[in-house]
C-alpha cells in the first residue's frame, strides 16, 4: 500500500518532468581570457527544442560594463573581417545558432574584472519568448573539443 501510495503522489511529477522536453539549450559556453577594462567574448550553441521560433534579445552580466550581441564577417572583396553589434539573434524551432570566433558573439566591453584561463562567470540570456536563462561561462583559450557535447 505505500508504494502505490507513493507512486500516486510522485508519479504525475515524474510523468509531467518527462514531457519537458521542450526547451532552450546552452551548450559549451566558453569565454576568451582578459584583463580588466579589456573586452572579451563569450561563445556557445544555443538549441531551440521548442516548436515556437523564438529570438535572443539580450544578455547580461557583472563582469562587464557592457553586453552587446556582435556579428564578424568578412567584408565583401577585401581579406578583412568587420565586427557589427546585433539588435537580436533569431532561434528558429527545432534549430541550432552557434556563437564561435568569426561569426555571432557575445561580447564583453570594459571588463569590470579580470577573466584567467580556469575562471567562471554568469551571463544571463534573456530571449523575446520572456524566457531567461542564467549560463556558468568557463574562461579558456579555446574551445577544447574533448570538452564538446558530441560536435
Amino acid at each position: 500500500m505505500k508504494k502505490f501510495l507513493m507512486f500516486a503522489l510522485v508519479g504525475p511529477f515524474l510523468l509531467s518532468a518527462c514531457g519537458e522536453g521542450e526547451v532552450i539549450e546552452v551548450h559549451d559556453p566558453w569565454a576568451r581570457p582578459a584583463m580588466t577594462g579589456e573586452n572579451s567574448a563569450v561563445y556557445l550553441l544555443l538549441h531551440n527544442h521548442t516548436a515556437e521560433d523564438d529570438e535572443l534579445v539580450s544578455v547580461s552580466s557583472d563582469v562587464a560594463t557592457s553586453v552587446e550581441l556582435h556579428e564578424s564577417k568578412m567584408v565583401d572583396g577585401t581579406d578583412l573581417m568587420e565586427m557589427t553589434p546585433v539588435a537580436s539573434v533569431p532561434l528558429p524551432s527545432d534549430a541550432e545558432v552557434e556563437f564561435k570566433p568569426g561569426g555571432l558573439h557575445i561580447m564583453l566591453v570594459g571588463l569590470t574584472r579580470d577573466l584567467k584561463v580556469g575562471d567562471q562567470f554568469d551571463v544571463t540570456l534573456t530571449f523575446k519568448s520572456g524566457l531567461t536563462l542564467k549560463v556558468t561561462v568557463p574562461v579558456m583559450e579555446s574551445m577544447d573539443n574533448s570538452h564538446m557535447d558530441g560536435m
